[in-house]
């Protein structure tokens, strides 16, 4: 398949959500700036394509509200690029906009979508 040419790099790591919550409340919201890093940049290494690391931080610094809908989308295109169905989109975004537990919802579909995607690349389960 044409999907296997596209994959520049290596899997991305999985992560547990509920560390990431505990982490950004801990640091003050500082490490969920880096886990936006992270999760664009290891997107771009692997697949070559997407906005990566530094773009995807500055977005979310100057305009952060296009982050879910962006990373949700760039999510999806990994699985279509692999031929598979995408379990999020650009639409998944819309989460964020629903009060309170929405950001929640958001990001329990981003990032599992995010982890199984990797664990079916070789990476070692969250």
């Amino acid at each position: 398949m044409a999907a296997a040419a596209t994959a520049a790099g290596p899997a991305g790591k999985p992560r547990k959500v509920l560390v990431i919550i505990l982490l950004s409340i801990i640091t003050l919201g500082i490490y969920g700036l880096v886990w936006v890093f992270k999760t664009f940049e290891e997107m771009k290494q692997y697949s070559g394509k997407g906005v990566g690391g530094w773009v995807g931080l500055i977005l979310d610094l100057v305009i952060g509200i296009v982050v879910p809908f962006l990373m949700s989308s760039e999510i999806g295109k990994l699985y279509n690029a692999d031929g598979k169905e995408n379990p999020v989109s650009g639409y998944t975004g819309l989460w964020i906009l629903l009060p309170l537990v929405g950001s929640l919802v958001w990001l329990c579909k981003t990032q599992w979508a995010l982890n199984s995607f990797w664990e079916s690349k070789g990476a070692a389960a969250a």
